[in-house]
């Protein structure tokens, strides 16, 4: 199970431990994003600092209908208590849980300052 909280701007964060290029485990936080279908969204300058490797240029169509071109990369994120291999696009400012990582989990958010969010596998 993955818990994290509801912030004051409505954003339901949790805190991921991803390992770097050395595979040292670094921890951040990151917006769960229901409208972003991928795995993972990360800052340009946090794919730096990590050296993550190159995979190859994505595209995606943004909620303004603007079409972008980012990097994506590869990454450990341990997801769940267990170590799982996941490509990460490099864009924005803030990291970004999608729902391709979400997928076969229940998640459940209480929708108020401080609320409770929980990821867990389905039963």
């Amino acid at each position: 199970m993955i818990e994290g909280v509801v912030n004051a701007a409505h954003e339901a964060v949790v805190t991921l431990p991803l390992r770097d290029a050395s595979g040292q485990a670094r921890e951040i936080e990151a917006v769960i994003d229901t409208g972003f279908s991928g795995f993972l969204m990360l800052p340009s300058s946090l794919v730096e600092e990590l050296g993550l490797p190159f995979r190859f240029h994505g595209q995606a169509v943004l909620a303004n209908g603007e079409v972008e071109t980012f990097a994506v990369h590869g990454v450990t994120v341990v997801w769940d208590g267990q170590p799982r291999d996941i490509e990460s696009g490099a864009v924005g400012v803030e990291a970004l849980v999608g729902m391709s990582l979400l997928d076969m989990h229940d998640l459940s958010i209480q929708v108020r300052d401080g609320g409770r969010v929980v990821i867990q596998p389905m039963a």
